[in-house]
């Protein structure tokens, strides 16, 4: 009989990723706690990212805010800006209701319980799961997309996602550790991210080779299987970018609700099929011939990028000036990063 949780822990003993915010196999057995905060936060920061990506965001953070607290008592305008980049930016806004929420509610530490965690805002049942087994080391069980590969290959489950995700859910919850459900929860996300991948999976070095259907089958390259998914529409827009004549920046900060929600950026028209022009000051605009192209998860979008210079006493119908000196471009979301880029050329100083 196939042990796949022994045989998942014995690898991991020797191969674990190093990362900021994990505790390695053996620190943990020597008695070494994770920070919870530092597991929450990574997580968090990992949803629809690459760990590739999130070192120096979590890094970043840890050295800003290095406790929830502090996080907490943080200006939201300054976590976004750090935030800027790592896209999906309603997990900064909900970063900052928990982190609040953690202080006013618990004191300032995180819960233990799965479903004491499950009620602050902006953690989902992944999140909770991945925190009570990572930081607490209670036998919660995780699901991403990593860990649905490894069940579907390991049963040679043909039912396709999403449909399959109860199903697969059924075999995570089997084989999660209850010894060590904080390292298996690791591990089985490791095995997921750097030998089951997607594609061409490195099954000649899996250590649940001798436990896997797919494998025994050959069908592993052909799973998880998926519904197709419907191709995405194309959304137009027109981002205003402009200066005044002693060089400040017009910018405004997006609405809380919405995609890059409480993110600073430049005015732009609603997004859709047509959009109507909505200049927020008079000036001779100019159209540029590139457009700014950027695609979000449910939607394509090409914004027109159009520029102008504004007097020094322009009072426009929205947004405020920032100086040149105070103006950062990295703070910008990435699309916004995408038509400054092609503006800026057009409005330097003379």
């Amino acid at each position: 009989m196939c042990d796949v949780s022994e045989a998942l822990l014995d690898w991991y003993d020797i191969h674990a990723r190093s990362m900021p915010w994990r505790v390695m196999p053996a620190d943990r057995k020597a008695g070494v706690r994770p920070n919870p905060y530092a597991v929450w936060l990574s997580e968090v920061m990992l949803q629809q990212t690459t760990v590739a990506a999130v070192r120096a965001y979590h890094s970043k953070f840890m050295t800003l805010w290095p406790t929830v607290s502090d996080l907490a008592a943080a200006e939201d305008a300054e976590v976004m800006a750090a935030w800027a980049g790592l896209g999906y930016y309603a997990r900064a806004r909900n970063l900052l209701k928990c982190a609040r929420a953690v202080v006013a509610d618990h004191g300032g530490r995180f819960p233990q319980d799965h479903d004491a965690l499950l009620k602050l805002p902006g953690i989902g049942p992944y999140t909770a799961a991945a925190v009570s087994a990572i930081a607490f080391d209670a036998p919660s069980t995780v699901l991403d997309g990593n860990v649905e590969r490894v069940m579907a290959r390991l049963h040679d489950d043909h039912t396709p996602l999403p449909a399959a995700k109860p199903v697969f859910m059924d075999y995570a919850r089997r084989h999660t550790s209850h010894s060590r459900p904080g390292d298996y929860a690791q591990a089985v996300m490791d095995l997921g991210a750097t030998i089951c991948t997607q594609k061409s999976p490195a099954c000649g070095i899996c250590p649940l080779r001798p436990c896997c259907a797919a494998q025994a089958a050959g069908t592993q390259a052909d799973l998880p299987k998926k519904t197709p998914k419907k191709p995405k529409p194309t959304r137009h827009g027109i981002a205003y970018v402009a200066r005044r004549a002693d060089g400040a920046w017009l910018l405004e900060t997006r609405p809380d609700t919405g995609l890059l929600g409480g993110m600073l950026g430049w005015p732009t028209t609603e997004w859709g099929d047509d959009p109507a022009p909505a200049e927020p000051a008079p000036a001779q605009w100019q159209t540029l011939n590139d457009a700014a192209r950027h695609t979000f998860t449910h939607f394509h979008l090409i914004l027109q990028v159009r520029t102008a210079w504004l007097a020094q006493d322009a009072r426009p119908s929205r947004g405020r000036f920032i100086t040149a000196e105070a103006f950062n471009p990295s703070a910008l979301p990435t699309v916004m990063q995408k038509a400054y880029t092609l503006a800026a050329a057009t409005l330097r100083p003379l």
